[in-house]
């Protein structure tokens, strides 16, 4: 990688990739937040509604919701459909799980609050085998 931003996070799921960023301070659940079918975020209340997400880093707060995530993120990659990768300031258990299950890039617990210091419309590097992410 070259010279640039670099944030470390705690853990990596999945393949490098390099992609915009879709920045918010926002939680990120693939069942509520998300229209799979038009790509676009469309929960009223979240601050992307509107927002495409199809081929672009996440960058969000906190993954909230349950099971249904990993076959949502599965369904979504096998119709490309789906982000490039998520970033998060914290994961759990079964985005974990969905993200492996999807072949999605996931890096969460960095240092820093994710989502502040990445901003939308900025190219970044997703190296989950280092937990890194970087502005280029």
């Amino acid at each position: 990688m070259s010279e640039g931003r670099v944030y470390k996070g705690v853990a990596g799921i999945g393949a490098a990739v390099e992609g915009e960023a879709l920045v918010a301070h926002d939680n990120f659940s693939a069942r509520y937040d998300l229209d799979r079918i038009k790509g676009v975020f469309s929960r009223p209340s979240h601050k992307l509604c509107g927002e495409n997400y199809v081929g672009k880093v996440l960058i969000l707060n906190i993954a909230k919701g349950g099971v249904a995530t990993a076959w949502m993120l599965r369904e979504m990659t096998d119709r490309d459909m789906a982000p490039a990768a998520l970033i998060l300031n914290a994961a759990n258990p079964i985005m974990a799980q969905g993200a492996a299950f999807a072949n999605l890039p996931l890096i969460d617990r960095f240092d820093v609050d994710i989502t502040s210091v990445i901003k939308t419309g900025e190219h970044v590097a997703v190296d989950p085998a280092n937990a890194i992410v970087k502005v280029l």
